[in-house]
């Protein structure tokens, strides 16, 4: 089941927080809320606020246990931009962008959650595995894939 929270009009560039947001996407949310705790941007504060409501909304409106869930997608789209403007030399004046953003973060519990001690095993696994297709006809193999010797050229002259 998805679970969904959504942060709007958050007063930072879409740029600066999209950093964040693809830190986190596809990992468990405890390693995500470590990711985003420790990390000194402004974005993590935001994109931690809409992960914890996220969290919150799984427990209480889904009844989902937080030990299962993945971040499955963590976007970050853009709002309205706030246009002002600062004076410049000679009585002119230069635009500034005040750019906003929309945090939007989805929680399943439908994705495994992968971990590097699970993905060593299979991995130890598939190489365990190649390894017995080699030995069962790896040695038959080469002696018919051995190229003949080449007859020495004879010098001219």
């Amino acid at each position: 089941m998805e679970v969904r929270a959504t942060y709007k009009y958050a007063k930072i560039s879409p740029f600066k927080a999209r950093e964040i947001t693809r830190e986190i996407q596809g990992l468990p949310v405890s390693a995500a809320l470590d990711i985003v705790a420790y990390s000194p941007k402004k974005a993590a504060t935001l994109v931690n606020k809409t992960l914890k409501s996220a969290v919150a909304n799984a427990e209480n409106n889904a009844n989902l246990k937080v030990d299962g869930l993945v971040v499955k997608e963590a976007i970050v789209g853009e709002g309205p931009t706030m246009k002002r403007m600062m004076a410049r030399a000679r009585g002119s004046g230069s635009r500034i962008l005040k750019r906003s953003s929309h945090i939007r973060i989805v929680l399943t519990d439908e994705i495994k959650i992968e971990t590097r001690e699970t993905r060593k095993a299979e991995q130890k696994a598939a190489r365990k595995k190649a390894a017995e297709g080699k030995a069962e006809g790896g040695v038959a193999k080469a002696k018919a894939e051995k190229p003949a010797k080449r007859p020495k050229k004879e010098k001219k002259g």
